[in-house]
């Protein structure tokens, strides 16, 4: 798809918050790369929903799950360029872009619970993250969840060992590369539409997915163990196009944030329900073996990927990784 070509037809979608379209509804293509019902997928209907309703008809929100639109690697670009409007990308994707800080994110074992990862999110260390944004065309609006990882692959992965030449699809993520390493795994960087198939034909052995995600990608069919390391965090930004953004009228863009605030309480609090439900399906499809991690395993990944913490200091900001564990320490967890 030819970016380029798309900024002209997306242009005058871009500009119908003007006078010379005042009675045209103003239109939000927000595109995303996962399927409708995920955490993601549900928050951006109910988006849908509110934004439409708080306007009276003003706005209408055009949603393009599962890479209808734009793959994973082409939306930032759509973004920057005005040809899609509203974006929900994995906080990784933010690393290549320039803002190496979001890989914090991406770091094992950063966060311990889900308190201290709102915490990040929801306090002064994730608006900082959010503002760094807009040198780039780009406003952040919020934080949405989407829950810690597992471990797929067609092998059992009970210890970092076991990972040792096998080839783990990431995303590109410096951070997840060196974790993968640090397993003695082989990353390939690979657009979250291309995974399933990647793993049918054995292009690669293995991934990291919330369950949720795994579930409705339906890796699962072709991927024989699970392991529940809850190891890493995947989590998404809600992102538009700067100037579309300042151009809005301020009460349409005042109706959009309180739209916006509503949908990211709905996201939040359903992410841990629907990682729960999918992994329940998962385990009554019986196409694949779920196995958590015992205590001493656990220690043993621990070890194996803590290092990646400070490894990355140099590139994420070593401030900003002491403060996220400083919150973990007072956190007790």
């Amino acid at each position: 798809m030819n970016l380029k070509n798309l900024l002209f037809s997306a242009l005058a979608a871009s500009l119908v918050g003007g006078a010379a379209c005042a009675q045209a509804p103003i239109v939000i293509k927000f595109s995303h790369v996962v399927a409708s019902d995920t955490p993601k997928g549900k928050a951006a209907e109910r988006f849908k929903e509110l934004a439409e309703k708080n306007t009276n008809g003003r706005v209408k929100v055009e949603l393009y799950p599962n890479s209808t639109l734009y793959k994973d690697k082409e939306e930032l670009e759509a973004l920057q360029l005005g040809a899609v409007q509203m974006l929900a990308p994995s906080l990784a994707k933010f690393g290549p872009l320039g803002v190496k800080e979001f890989e914090v994110f991406d770091l094992p074992f950063i966060f311990p619970s889900k308190e201290v990862l709102y915490q990040v999110t929801e306090g002064p260390v994730g608006k900082s993250l959010l503002q760094k944004l807009e040198p780039k065309g780009i406003i952040g609006l919020a934080y949405w969840d989407n829950g810690f990882k597992v471990m797929s692959a067609n092998k059992p992965l009970h210890k970092p060992a076991d990972f040792r030449g096998m080839k783990m699809r990431i995303q590109s993520s410096k951070v997840l590369d060196a974790q993968m390493r640090a397993l003695g795994a082989n990353p390939q960087v690979l657009a979250f539409s291309e995974v399933y198939q990647a793993l049918q034909t054995g292009v690669v052995d293995g991934t990291e997915n919330p369950p949720s995600n795994m579930y409705t990608q339906k890796m699962h069919e072709v991927q024989k163990h699970v392991t529940v390391s809850n190891h890493g965090y995947l989590g998404y930004a809600v992102i538009v196009n700067k100037k579309f953004w300042d151009n809005l009228p301020a009460d349409i863009r005042k109706q959009l944030e309180a739209a916006m605030k509503t949908s990211t309480s709905y996201a939040n609090a359903i992410a841990d329900q629907e990682n729960s439900r999918a992994m329940d399906a998962i385990r009554k499809s019986g196409k694949t073996t779920i196995y958590q991690l015992t205590a001493p395993e656990q220690a043993e990944w621990r070890k194996a990927l803590l290092p990646v913490q400070t490894d990355m200091e140099g590139r994420i900001g070593k401030d900003l990784i002491a403060s996220i564990r400083k919150l973990s320490s007072a956190s007790g967890k």
